[in-house]
């Protein structure tokens, strides 16, 4: 059992150091490394009859990175493509 446990934290670990390489590679040859997605921010206020009244905000883009993981302070552009919607409660 040890065995097997060792063996995937280090295929997770090499499969995020060469995700980070190659994110680096891309970076330094002037390749799309980074991409822009238009998200679409709003707030989700609760009425006082337990309904949730929606005021969207203008959309703004994101910076996002292309990868499996995120790297730099950006998240994946799959991740934030499946985020589009922003939402804030207040």
């Amino acid at each position: 059992m040890k065995r097997i446990l060792k063996v995937a934290v280090l295929s997770l670990l090499l499969l995020y150091l060469g995700d980070y390489l190659l994110v680096g590679y891309r970076i330094a040859k002037s390749r799309d490394a980074f991409g822009f997605v238009k998200i679409q921010p709003y707030y989700a206020v609760r009425q006082k009859n337990g309904k949730d009244e929606l005021y969207f905000l203008p959309p703004e883009t994101q910076v996002c990175v292309q990868s499996l993981f995120p790297h730099f302070g950006h998240s994946p552009c799959w991740y934030v493509n499946r985020k589009k919607a922003e939402r804030f409660a207040l």
